[in-house]
């Protein structure tokens, strides 16, 4: 336990030398926070028909209505407080943007590692698909799936995984490459323990730091991604609102001159995605035996 803690606070000096990266991991957690508990801390329920009146609609922000409401960031088009759309859209976007990052991670990491490990034809085949992934753009493979199989949170989910198991499983690969070499993995297969426990519980922990480094940085272009497909119509369907779907929603008003329904859901996906990336980055340099 002592050994544990002493680890953390080493990771912690390191991370805390970069004060950007600091502000930015606070931010993140603020935010995360804010999503994790949106009906809490929201003024409103932006989707409780008995608290929204279209009477509302468009208000500009620091507004007040007639029943003495008040809208810090104004109201979108059906009337609903921009604050609480915000906070619910940040839940849905983190919720699908860490869920489809963490399946892409054990989905790309089992064959990456596994392709390491077996070498030969296995890795060839696997590798080759990968290649062929990671040459098409990512928002061009995300659309075919969408537009095939339709809109759904689900749907969204299997997209974004589809597009991001090939970052891990060649990062994974790459790390494994080095570890089997080593001896320890030596050692094991002299005490012949099986297969799966060599790759996943000697091998795998020794790649997980670049791992999280790529999971951090997929994980800020999922929910970017997400954004993306949703404000094009394609994401998330209008029971599951995103920042991207707010934003999408607000963009026919921006030649009325109401461009607080799209501006606000922009900057918070701005600074979402921004906050991760400021992490992930310091995490790569942290990591990067080149830097040390």
């Amino acid at each position: 336990m002592k050994h544990r803690f002493k680890n953390f606070k080493n990771f912690w000096r390191d991370f805390s030398a970069n004060k950007v990266a600091v502000v930015a991991l606070f931010i993140f957690s603020l935010i995360l926070f804010v999503a994790i508990f949106a009906p809490l801390v929201s003024p409103t329920d932006p989707y409780d028909l008995n608290t929204v009146s279209i009477m509302n609609s468009r208000l500009p922000p620091l507004s007040e209505d007639f029943g003495g409401n008040y809208f810090l960031l104004g109201t979108d088009g059906a009337g609903r407080d921009m604050v609480s759309a915000i906070f619910y859209g940040l839940r849905v976007s983190l919720g699908v943007g860490v869920l489809s990052g963490i399946f892409a991670l054990i989905i790309g990491s089992f064959f990456g590692i596994s392709a390491a490990f077996f070498r030969g034809k296995y890795e060839t085949f696997i590798m080759r698909i990968v290649d062929i992934q990671l040459s098409f753009p990512s928002i061009l493979v995300a659309l075919i799936i969408l537009a095939a199989f339709g809109k759904g949170v689900e749907k969204t989910i299997i997209a974004l995984i589809l597009v991001q198991w090939a970052y891990y499983a060649r990062t994974a690969r790459a790390s494994a490459l080095v570890e089997i070499n080593k001896e320890y993995v030596d050692a094991a297969r002299c005490l012949a323990f099986g297969n799966a426990r060599i790759m996943f519980k000697h091998i795998l922990p020794n790649c997980m730091a670049p791992l999280i480094v790529v999971g951090t940085l997929q994980t800020a272009h999922a929910i970017s991604l997400e954004a993306t497909l949703s404000f094009l119509g394609l994401g998330l369907p209008i029971t599951e609102p995103s920042l991207g779907l707010l934003i999408g929603n607000g963009f026919e008003y921006m030649y009325s001159g109401d461009f607080w329904i799209s501006i606000f859901p922009g900057v918070a996906l701005l600074i979402t995605v921004a906050s991760i990336n400021l992490v992930g980055d310091h995490l790569r340099d942290m990591f990067n035996p080149r830097l040390q």
